[in-house]
């Protein structure tokens, strides 16, 4: 099948353009945000499509096939979202085991020296903001669902270390990533942090905090943290909206450089996170005229049409990253050379959840 045929009418396992069958986070991204499509219209082939995956996927004894619990990926957490809404419409108690094997994970993913998870035993000692998306909603609604009031702690503490060390105070926003012990060519020799801001690694975090924030109890000590992140992160995307096209750069801290472009699932991300911490109240109401300024820029152009009524969501940077071999140094030639593409389920996904959160708010 190439490119574009899949593009038209793939099977949920190609989603991604997946020649062959992966247990992927940017599956239970799409079928995540195709699942909420379900919920507010009630259409049962987008339930089955979702559920087409679930079944691909997962052994009765709960085994998800092609996951190894072993490669303490954080990557491989966040498509198990979607197990808690199939579990409970099915009540099939193989997919219960499986999001019982992912939290397991959990137990043995390794920390850095305040708690913070690895992002992946690959890439020792490195926390990125990326990760925190792949495993911390997930994680908070387990905790959730499962009555376990103990692990609020650990679940905040994710998003405030994170914080603390890709914060960089002269520009207001968070580094792709860092490393606690200093060791990478990527990595600052003084606070650990890699050279810039990417746009789409600043979404999975905003992301990140209103969907975890979904789970944790409104006592719980340490939100109040997590509230005041998300707050000064609105504050950012605000900032570095570009005032022509309410769009956001690949590259937050060069916006406008020479080579830099606007960007489609960052932008979908932003303008998510905004409306739904618009309509949850975790942010001030006059962050709407950001948010929405954005979605009529997506809109505007990002959004294809073509001959035969087919929507496209155009100019995703494929995928970015740190190390790893081939290595990637994560200077600003990188971030601006990777490829770009349509339909790539890390725009199509926050595309779909935002414009959800924007008949939410409008009815």
């Amino acid at each position: 099948m190439t490119e574009s045929e899949m593009i038209r009418c793939p099977k949920s396992w190609q989603l991604d353009f997946q020649p062959k069958l992966k247990w992927d986070y940017c599956h239970g991204l799409e079928l995540g945000a195709i699942l909420d499509v379900y919920d507010m219209y009630g259409d049962k082939k987008l339930f089955n499509y979702a559920l087409s995956y679930a079944d691909t996927m997962t052994y009765e004894d709960g085994s998800i096939e092609t996951y190894n619990p072993n490669e303490l990926s954080l990557d491989r957490i966040n498509t198990g979202k979607f197990y808690f809404r199939i579990y409970e419409q099915t009540k099939n108690e193989k997919y219960k085991k499986a999001l019982d094997l992912l939290r397991k994970q959990f137990d043995s993913q390794p920390r850095t020296s305040e708690g913070g998870f690895w992002h992946k035993k690959v890439y020792p000692h490195q926390m990125w903001l990326d990760g925190i998306y792949m495993g911390s909603p997930f994680y908070a609604e387990y905790a959730f669902r499962n009555n376990r009031p103990q692990d609020y702690a650990d679940i905040i503490n994710q998003f405030v270390v994170i914080a603390r060390h890709t914060y960089d105070p002269a520009t207001g926003l968070y580094r792709h990533a860092w490393d606690e012990s200093r060791e990478q060519k990527w990595a600052d020799k003084k606070t650990g942090q890699s050279a810039h801001c990417w746009g789409r690694a600043m979404g999975w975090y905003a992301m990140a905090l209103v969907d975890a924030l979904d789970y944790i109890p409104k006592h719980e000590a340490g939100r109040d943290s997590m509230l005041n992140i998300l707050n000064n992160v609105a504050a950012q995307i605000k900032k570095y909206q570009d005032k022509k096209t309410g769009l956001w750069y690949q590259v937050i801290d060069r916006s406008g450089d020479k080579g830099n472009y606007l960007e489609s699932s960052c932008s979908t991300m932003f303008v998510y996170t905004l409306f739904k911490a618009i309509r949850m109240g975790y942010i001030d109401k006059s962050y709407l005229q950001v948010a929405e300024k954005g979605y009529k820029g997506i809109l505007r152009d990002f959004i294809e049409v073509d001959k035969q009524g087919v929507i496209s969501i155009t100019k995703a940077c494929a995928v970015a990253g740190l190390g790893g071999n081939p290595y990637r140094a994560g200077d600003y030639e990188y971030y601006i050379n990777e490829k770009i593409r349509s339909n790539d389920p890390k725009a199509v996904g926050p595309f779909i959840l935002a414009s959800l959160e924007w008949e939410r708010l409008h009815k």
